[in-house]
């Protein structure tokens, strides 16, 4: 099934840019927000399977958008942040609200296509390398360490292969259990660290020390 795409930018000459590029790539736009207060209005109005969000916007900025949709939808779309630079500490936030993944708008084509699709599936980590240069200055530590404290020695062993960027059928295969079986650890660990995705598992991982940007061995 093709994902669906709201977009949310306060620029117009961006919107429709970002709108003719993911048409021509076979995704269709269903709506677009000026503002982020405009986002939940619409993502009610159009349903769309992937929100791309830019994060800085005058009004409600990206970050408390995210917040907004994923609080008051049951089945809300995925977010993908829009942003100028890979080190913004406004990426880190919007991801540790629950946006699934970032972008950057410089980003060709085909890789904008690629987010998409990829967050729309949600079973795969979204440009891990990006994620793991994101949080590479932070010290672990935080509200986060005693959740992560919880989870067992295979779910800390299934997160750090999700922070590589393995799919749930890859991280069967390299630990030789089922897949069903790697479904119920992402979920335990998803409900343990209080994460809605794969990138806000792997940001809280990273802020916990479970995972760290150096090196993915057990700390």
């Amino acid at each position: 099934m093709t994902p669906t795409v709201l977009l949310a930018d306060d620029e117009p000459l961006v919107r429709t840019g970002l709108r003719a590029l993911l048409e021509q790539q076979g995704l269709p736009v269903v709506g677009e927000a000026a503002d982020g207060g405009e986002v939940l209005p619409e993502v009610r109005r159009t349903r769309p399977d992937v929100v791309l969000m830019d994060v800085r916007m005058p009004g409600t900025d990206g970050i408390e958008a995210t917040r907004q949709v994923l609080a008051a939808l049951a089945e809300p779309p995925k977010i993908l942040v829009v942003t100028t630079f890979d080190n913004d500490d406004y990426v880190h936030e919007a991801l540790l609200a629950g946006a699934s993944g970032f972008l950057l708008k410089r980003a060709r084509k085909e890789e904008i296509a690629h987010a998409v699709r990829t967050v729309a599936a949600g079973e795969s980590l979204l440009f891990p390398e990006a994620i793991r240069r994101l949080v590479s200055g932070r010290l672990p530590g935080g509200t986060h360490t005693r959740a992560a404290k919880t989870l067992t020695r295979r779910e800390a062993e299934v997160l750090r292969l999700i922070a590589t960027g393995l799919s749930n059928q890859d991280i069967a295969a390299a630990l030789v259990i089922s897949l069903e079986t790697v479904k119920t650890h992402v979920g335990n660990i998803f409900a343990k660290l209080g994460a809605g995705n794969r990138s806000q598992a792997v940001v809280i991982a990273y802020e916990a020390g479970v995972v760290r940007p150096g090196h993915l061995t057990e700390p």
